[in-house]
């Protein structure tokens, strides 16, 4: 079966600090909560969902009791089956870069450099929780 209308809706994060990582995001991409927080006391679990407007949509879930696993680069994070990064496509990679590292305080994991394809450079941060965030350029010819 083939779904010809089908769009991408949203990534989602399990976080240890709900609050903490929706204002992250908030300052480091610009994502605004769209949807009113999911509480389920009895399971332990608050959600919030933000998205730019755009398309991009981060969904953030809290878990009591979740644990922390973290990928120290692109490479590792391939050898689990699960989740490995969010990519996102910027027009600048420098400035987007420089915005995360020196204003938002995302970890360097790799600094800007070519890429694969021609017209492509790429980059890696981690977020406050250690996420694995890309950073793509592409440049037509």
């Amino acid at each position: 079966m083939r779904f010809p209308d089908a769009r991408f809706h949203h990534v989602s994060l399990s976080v240890a600090d709900l609050a903490a990582l929706e204002r992250w995001y908030g300052a480091a991409l610009g994502l605004d909560r769209v949807e009113e927080r999911v509480e389920l006391p009895e399971a332990g679990v608050r959600t919030a969902v933000l998205s730019d407007g755009r398309g991009l949509r981060v969904e953030l879930i809290e878990r009591t009791g979740s644990r922390p696993v973290s990928h120290p680069d692109p490479l590792a994070a391939a050898a689990d089956r699960t989740f490995g990064h969010l990519a996102l496509q910027v027009p600048d990679l420098d400035a987007a870069f420089t915005h995360l590292t020196a204003d938002c305080g995302a970890r360097t994991v790799s600094p800007p450099a070519p890429g694969a394809s021609p017209g492509m450079r790429y980059a890696y941060v981690h977020d406050p929780e250690d996420n694995l965030l890309e950073l793509v350029e592409v440049r037509h010819a």
